[in-house]
């Protein structure tokens, strides 16, 4: 013989608050199964590669690097540079190229001057005046009708140098150096030169790359 009494609402109570937890956790369960996916970029910066080299002694050989005063090339003026007179006029080519491997074009400046009187006072006795002229042309008084890279009454005016710029351009292709440009400097001899004297002169160019 069996006796059936009605269920406890507690019973109800739990079944459902389980009910509720299972509602829930198959709810938790589609969010954290939701799609994604990702796309990753990256870049690589490389810098270029520049050099400027001269040379005193052609166009095509003799090239180095001169980055200090104290490694400055001695210029190979004309007779009489080392027995002037008032008046004398001499003359030295000097050859610049962006040397193999650089990768940007350049603009040439003569920024500076620096001068020293070994002996006497002729620094303020010689002037100057610099020129940028085909690679084969002559270093002499017909250079003055090319680019005046900058000039000076005086080497003793150590100044800032005024004057124009070069378009120096890269090797094609840029393992090799690029076309030279030549560089005539002339030096004048002025009126009160004193006998005896000895000086050094400096010249500083930059090329920038554009």
């Amino acid at each position: 013989m069996t006796s059936t009494q009605p269920r406890p609402q507690s019973s109800r109570k739990v079944r459902a608050l389980l009910a509720g937890g299972l509602v829930l956790g198959v709810g938790a369960a589609v969010t954290l199964a939701a799609w994604n996916d990702s796309e990753f970029t990256s870049g690589l910066f490389g810098a270029g590669s520049f050099n400027l080299q001269g040379s005193s002694t052609s166009a095509v050989d003799g090239y180095s690097d001169h980055e200090s005063a104290d490694g400055a090339a001695a210029l190979t003026f004309t007779t009489p540079v080392d027995n002037l007179a008032p008046d004398d006029v001499v003359y030295a080519p000097f050859w610049v190229r962006l040397g193999a491997d650089t990768t940007s074009p350049a603009e040439l400046d003569l920024v500076a001057l620096d001068s020293t009187d070994d002996a006497g006072n002729n620094s303020a006795n010689l002037s100057y005046a610099v020129y940028a002229i085909a690679p084969d042309a002559a270093c002499d008084e017909t250079a003055t009708a090319s680019t005046e890279l900058g000039s000076g009454a005086t080497l003793a005016d150590e100044t800032a140098v005024a004057g124009g710029a070069v378009a120096l351009p890269v090797g094609s292709p840029t393992t090799s150096p690029g076309a030279a440009t030549q560089l005539c400097t002339i030096v004048t001899a002025g009126a009160d030169l004193e006998q005896g004297g000895q000086t050094t002169a400096v010249w500083q160019f930059t090329a920038t790359s554009e």
